[in-house]
Formats: C-alpha cells, structure tokens, sequence
C-alpha cells in the first residue's frame, strides 16, 4: 500500500504542457515516469481531467512506461471515487485506518493506493518544464523539488 512505484524521481504535473514534456523527455530518454497530479487535483480537477490529460500525454509516447498517480490529498470521498472512475494510481495522505479499507478496495480493482511518494519536481511555475524535466529524469537535483 505505502510503496510507491519503482521509479526514483516522480514528477507533479499542473496541465497538459506539463505532462507533455514529462513524457517526451522521458521517451527520450528511455525511462519509466512516475507522474503526479496537482496536490489535491482529485478535488479540484477531478478524475476526468487527470484521465484526459494522461491519456492524451502517453499518446503521443506510447514507448513511456507511465505510471500516473491522481492525488486525493486527506479526502477517502475523492480517492473513492477515483478508484471508481478506473484511476489506476491513487495517492491519499488521510488517517491509516481509511487508507487500509482504501487499499483493499483499489486492490480489489487491480489499482494502488499509494500513502507516501519520493521527493518530487514540482512544475507549477517552472518557465522550462522539458529542461527541468530532462535535469531532473537525468539525475540531477535542480529544480523545484517537493516532499
């Protein structure tokens, strides 16, 4: 339930120019993504959203093995009903106890319930999101970096 994905530097995305660059980097590379929405995008955006916006992301890279991580904050409401909507990947930060019964649902789904991620770049504000992500996907610390 608490481990997150095998990738060692997820990145938060705000729109699809974000996820876009995420990915194409990433292809060019040749590395896995992890991309995470906004912090609490499953209140403010909705699954509907992340779904368009990862879904028209990948298309275009569809070598990317993608793992996209919807994030429900502390709301059991918004990470049911992402796990509900298909969401494959849910973070939710609430109490452990919800987190458990979370879990078992999602997994019942063939989804993951994630309670915890790696320290993040965060693109909101980045003028250059394709550099910072090639920096980042690359190995090197710059960037705007969240916990």
């Amino acid at each position: 339930m608490t481990t997150p994905p095998p990738h060692s530097r997820p990145i938060r995305f705000h729109s699809l120019p974000h996820a876009k660059a995420a990915c194409a980097v990433a292809a060019d590379l040749g590395v896995p993504l992890l991309l995470i929405s906004a912090p609490g995008a499953a209140a403010s955006a909705g699954s509907g959203w992340f779904a368009a916006v990862v879904g028209r992301a990948a298309a275009q890279h569809p070598a990317v093995a993608i793992t996209a991580v919807l994030d429900c904050a502390d709301r059991p409401g918004d990470a049911l009903a992402a796990l509900t909507s298909g969401i494959d990947a849910v973070l939710f930060t609430g109490r452990a106890d919800v987190a458990e019964r979370l879990a078992d649902i999602a997994a019942q789904r063939g989804a993951r319930l994630l309670t915890a991620l790696p320290a993040a770049l965060d693109l909101r504000g980045v003028r250059d999101p394709q550099r910072a992500c090639r920096d980042w996907l690359g190995g090197q610390v710059d960037g705007h970096v969240t916990e």
